[in-house]
């Protein structure tokens, strides 16, 4: 595969991406870079020939992913996210490549707007193949429908990794795990660049790719946690007005927004988008500007020592010095008291989030989604659309109370969608998978109804434990406001954006309203008027 058609740098383009690197010689035979490696530099190939290879595992041989000749360039989303190398560029005829560091190539993107657009959309492209060529470097084996699996293949996603997935129980899968010397306790399963990971999570695959924090680099001036819209938003906003920004997240990247399967009011997008297309896209946006994105990466506490430099604490123990924080950390949503919750929400019978691939494990199949705003909504019309019969339990007596007019006039008229007001879900049953839910309905009424997955929307609690010293309300949502700027909080150089925010909306175009805001009280208070 060389660069897609279309996406393919012209003679003058190419003579200006030339002058940001050095011109070298490589002989016939050496490895540019190499699976494994921690970084590689961007190259342009001048007149040499080069091999890009997907390392050898136990069961497959070598394998070529694309060649690479004159006029050429070599890299993918990784030059810009700081993960592990997955493939390995070797030179098969011996000639010449300009070698673009990687502070060179972030002045490319910043300086040359039309090469800046043909390399990001030419990586994006390729990281689309690689998902599936590059899988030899990230194998993830486990059981379908357990809930452990479901968050490390949603982080897996999120984050655009490329890797091949297994079931436990297919021939590929048992091969995996026997040359890993793996068994089923040890699931979900991962091996990186052949190394194994037992029990892994989305914590110990992204510390194996190099995605969680490493100190170093250059002073930070802005450290933004949280990666749904509001937190992105504040990183492309703070990068791109020149600020060195650092954005953390405890899981991967678009929060909650990331769960929609469908966003049709967000300004510019009239056919929809998904919340996880969306996050993926301001994600991009965000590395173009020279963001370092680390996730997952736990921040459990807050140092306001010194009034002029706040310190984020992470979990390992190592702390962040800056200029200015923003907290995006949004909320976490709430679970009902039902007996046996917390074995069908192991199970994977019990989901917080509507994605292509929760809805996709539950097609023509019966389900409840329970909570009456926008996001229950938007999921049982997903859920819905693929086959499955909808019951919609809501604990009020009318179904737009709050949900947008658009959910509920296309809910109201759906064949496959039955509405329960004023219910409440009593009790679970199935043995070891989700089999009918039980729902107590308004007069006392109780019913049965038969569904194989909950998928749960009923509120959120603010996720604010980690601001010590910053006031919140009575709820823990972070007061906002009150000192001379938008967004600042009882701490001058920490701000809250988002769903954190004390009587913030709970929207997207909010969310990014508020990240970009944000930033601009920021430079005020770095310029000392706030």
């Amino acid at each position: 595969m060389t660069a897609p058609r279309g996406l393919v740098l012209d003679d003058e383009q190419f003579r200006r991406l030339a002058t940001y690197g050095q011109v070298e010689h490589v002989d016939s035979g050496r490895n540019l870079y190499t699976s494994g490696d921690d970084s590689y530099d961007f190259f342009l190939v001048l007149t040499a020939a080069v091999d890009i290879l997907r390392d050898a595992t136990a069961t497959e041989p070598e394998r070529l992913i694309y060649r690479g000749g004159p006029g050429d360039f070599l890299g993918e989303l990784n030059l810009l996210t700081g993960q592990k190398v997955y493939l390995t560029a070797r030179v098969v005829t011996a000639g010449t490549v300009v070698r673009i560091g990687a502070a060179a190539l972030r002045r490319v993107l910043a300086e040359q707007d039309d090469i800046a657009d043909l390399l990001l959309a030419a990586f994006r492209e390729r990281r689309e193949v690689f998902r599936t060529a590059a899988g030899s470097a990230l194998t993830v084996v486990g059981r379908t429908d357990e809930a452990a699996t479901l968050r490390l293949r949603t982080y897996l996603t999120q984050m655009l990794l490329p890797h091949a997935w297994h079931d436990a129980d297919s021939p590929a899968g048992r091969s995996v795990l026997a040359s890993g010397g793996l068994t089923h306790a040890d699931l979900p399963a991962a091996t990186v660049n052949g190394s194994p990971l037992r029990r892994a999570t989305p914590g110990t695959v992204g510390q194996a790719l190099g995605l969680t924090y490493r100190p170093g680099g250059d002073p930070v001036d802005l450290v933004v946690v949280g990666a749904g819209p509001a937190g992105l938003a504040a990183a492309v906003y703070g990068a791109s007005e020149g600020l060195t920004t650092v954005l953390l997240d405890r899981g991967g990247i678009g929060g909650q927004a990331a769960t929609s399967a469908r966003i049709e009011n967000y300004l510019g997008f009239p056919q929809g988008i998904s919340g996880a297309d969306l996050t993926r896209l301001g994600m991009v946006q965000a590395l173009k500007f020279g963001v370092r994105i680390h996730a997952p990466c736990a921040v459990t506490g807050l140092d306001l020592a010194d009034g002029r430099r706040p310190a984020v604490l992470l979990a390992d123990g190592e702390r962040i010095a800056c200029r200015a924080v923003v907290a995006a950390t949004g909320a976490h949503y709430r679970r009902l008291d039902t007996p046996r919750w917390t074995e069908f929400e192991r199970s994977g019978c019990i989901r917080y989030a509507a994605t292509e691939q929760d809805v996709r494990s539950f097609a023509h199949a019966p389900v409840t989604v329970v909570g009456g705003a926008n996001s229950a909504g938007q999921a049982a019309l997903s859920l819905a659309a693929r086959g499955a019969t909808v019951d919609l339990i809501l604990r009020g007596e009318r179904l737009g109370a709050r949900m947008s007019s658009y959910l509920t006039d296309r809910i109201g008229t759906h064949p496959r969608i039955q509405v329960h007001t004023g219910g409440a879900v009593r009790e679970l049953a199935g043995d070891g998978t989700l089999t009918s839910v039980v729902v107590e309905r308004s007069g006392g009424r109780w019913a049965r109804l038969p569904s194989r997955a909950l998928f749960c929307f009923i509120g959120a609690d603010p996720a604010s434990d980690w601001l010590a010293g910053v006031a919140t309300d009575h709820d823990g949502f972070v007061v906002t406001d009150r000192g001379s700027l938008p967004f600042q909080t009882s701490a001058p150089r920490v701000f809250a954006v988002g769903d954190l925010r004390s009587g913030s909306t709970k929207r997207v175009a909010t969310a990014v309203g508020d990240g970009a805001g944000a930033v601009s009280s920021v430079h005020r208070v770095l310029r000392g008027e706030g």
